[in-house]
């Protein structure tokens, strides 16, 4: 590695390696620290990528790190320890040792999903235990699926899991009783509610095969929905003088995220932040224009950055 670079990315998901690159594709020194375990990992494959559709996500980021090297970036395994400024820029602490200098930093960290504490559970997070309908929706389509009631958006949730299969049943586990009008929407909709604090899920043939209620009653289901909490990996940042801030959608705190402006500029001149660092809602193809808006965005400030010095210097010439 050298001992500068012009932009130092960490992070080497979608995000990421959009950003790096259009950055080395504009002649920039790009390096990309990347710890190796992205958060699309435990699914099978990635959806609603044009072109991509399907595609394993170890494969799209092995093609992804293939097209930025072949652009003259380096990719690293690793992490960053801590990040600091200092005079002409950020000097970053990597964590097997050593250090590198970056004059502009982009963060696509991304974000932690914490799961609600059901036996079983974690381990089928991505295959048969999932969020977002557009990603696994179509893949589970007129099969029994459950939604494990664990927020406000619970029944927004289920209703719109409903687009994707007639069977569609509501676990209300420990959330509070759902009002009029919630409860007259799920009828509707003919979303059956199932009361009782669900205990563990049933697997058979490394498949969901149930969903085991504390009182021993099990219901027969092929996926369940939860809604995690989002939280952005962010502790990096946080020796910059930035942190996550509480986010919200329909009203309802859904986790943490980075404050940016559209071009993921943060409030840290010189620190932008890009994908579900910065928006917990972006799927992989969303993310990966995030980078790119990012990445031009940096390569535009290095420019004027550039042309400052070449003025001064040659006044003083």
């Amino acid at each position: 590695m050298r001992e500068t670079y012009d932009v130092v990315v960490v992070g080497g998901g979608a995000a990421g390696l959009s950003g790096a690159l259009a950055l080395a594709r504009a002649r920039r020194s790009v390096l990309v620290v990347d710890a190796g375990a992205p958060r699309n990992a435990p699914a099978g494959h990635v959806h609603n990528f044009l072109t991509r559709d399907g595609t394993p996500p170890a494969e799209l980021l092995a093609a992804g790190r293939a097209e930025v090297t072949g652009y003259g970036a380096e990719v690293v395994t690793g992490t960053v320890a801590a990040a600091e400024r200092v005079d002409g820029g950020f000097r970053l602490a990597l964590a097997g040792g050593g250090a590198v200098g970056a004059r502009r930093l982009l963060v696509t960290t991304g974000l932690v999903d914490e799961l609600p504490e059901v036996a079983g559970l974690a381990a089928r997070w991505g295959r048969d235990v999932l969020h977002c309908p557009y990603c696994h929706g179509w893949e589970v389509r007129d099969q029994p699926i459950g939604v494990l009631a664990t927020g406000p958006l619970a029944v927004h949730q289920a209703l719109l899991w409903r687009q994707w299969s007639a069977d569609v049943t509501m676990f209300r586990h420990t959330a509070p009783a759902f009002g009029d009008e919630e409860q007259e929407q799920l009828a509707a909709r003919d979303v059956a509610v199932v009361d009782g604090e669900v205990a563990a899920l049933e697997v058979a043939d490394d498949r969901l095969t149930g969903v085991r209620l504390v009182s021993g009653l099990v219901v027969p289901r092929a996926a369940l929905v939860v809604a995690p909490r989002f939280a952005a990996r962010a502790d990096l940042l946080t020796g910059l003088g930035l942190t996550a801030a509480p986010q919200e959608m329909g009203g309802h705190v859904i986790g943490t995220a980075v404050s940016a402006d559209a071009s993921g500029a943060t409030d840290v001149p010189g620190v932008w932040v890009a994908g579900n660092v910065a928006d917990p809602r972006l799927q992989v193809i969303g993310a990966a224009a995030a980078g790119l808006n990012a990445g031009a965005m940096i390569n535009a400030d290095l420019m004027a950055e550039d042309t400052r010095r070449a003025v001064a210097a040659r006044r003083a010439g």
